[in-house]
């Protein structure tokens, strides 16, 4: 009785994977999706261009936001106190890790490092939905296609390579010099850097996809209307922000 139970139960977990939403359903959430967008960028964007203490406040409270919802994640993925402190513990480390090197990463980095990330979602979004194909990791996060991943990677490329080639030709026309135009190859290394973050903030992702899944739950939590919670927004950024930190600081600013 039980094994009939289970399987009538599993058939309809199945069903309800294959079942279409309608159009109108899947974009009844749009406007208040839109209006939360507005005014997260809103918020971040004053944040960012006050600086000072207003920037750290606000990177404070993403900070602490994102450490709960790991916390509550992590208490619902697995009932293993040492597995929970472990976990505890190494997503409190990442989060302050990747939180302070935003704090610390001057204007011209934190702008590579946050636009890097958006070309990486939007290129990912746009290709996968156009050519769709094989899944990277199915059970983890259904959406993901390598189409998709090789699409952020080449979007975020194209962005860092751009970004160096401006900022190269603008210090090239301030300068006394006769030298003239970009080296190529600094802007084939930018392209490499900008798809290797893009690899780092699906990582990201995935991490936090994985951890939904272990804890049965689609959203970190219900704290932005229409997105879910901080750390579904914070979750490419944050492996990015730590490269960029490490790499930063190998090169002195």
């Amino acid at each position: 009785m039980a094994d009939a139970e289970a399987r009538n139960e599993r058939r309809g977990e199945r069903m309800k994977r294959h079942v279409t939403v309608p159009l109108s359903v899947r974009a009844s959430d749009l406007p208040k999706r839109l209006a939360s967008a507005v005014v997260m960028l809103a918020v971040a964007g004053a944040a960012f261009a006050a600086g000072g203490v207003w920037l750290q406040a606000f990177l404070a409270l993403v900070a602490l936001a994102a450490i709960v919802e790991f916390v509550l994640l992590i208490l619902k993925a697995t009932d293993n106190t040492p597995f929970r402190i472990a976990g505890i513990l190494a997503a409190a480390i990442y989060v302050i890790v990747a939180v302070a090197s935003l704090a610390v990463m001057p204007p011209v980095l934190l702008v590579v490092a946050i636009v890097t990330v958006i070309a990486t979602d939007t290129g990912a979004y746009f290709t996968g939905r156009a050519i769709g194909g094989p899944k990277i990791a199915p059970r983890i996060s259904p959406s993901k296609t390598w189409a998709g991943l090789f699409g952020g990677m080449t979007a975020a490329a194209i962005w860092l390579a751009a970004s160096v080639w401006f900022v190269g030709s603008a210090a090239n026309a301030l300068a006394t010099s006769s030298d003239a135009g970009v080296d190529p190859g600094a802007l084939l290394i930018a392209a490499a850097i900008g798809a290797g973050l893009a690899i780092a903030a699906q990582a990201g992702d995935f991490l936090e996809s994985w951890l939904k899944r272990k804890a049965g739950v689609k959203d970190s939590s219900r704290l932005i209307p229409g997105h879910g919670g901080v750390l579904d927004r914070v979750d490419g950024i944050m492996p990015v922000a730590i490269l960029v930190g490490l790499g930063g600081s190998v090169v002195g600013w």
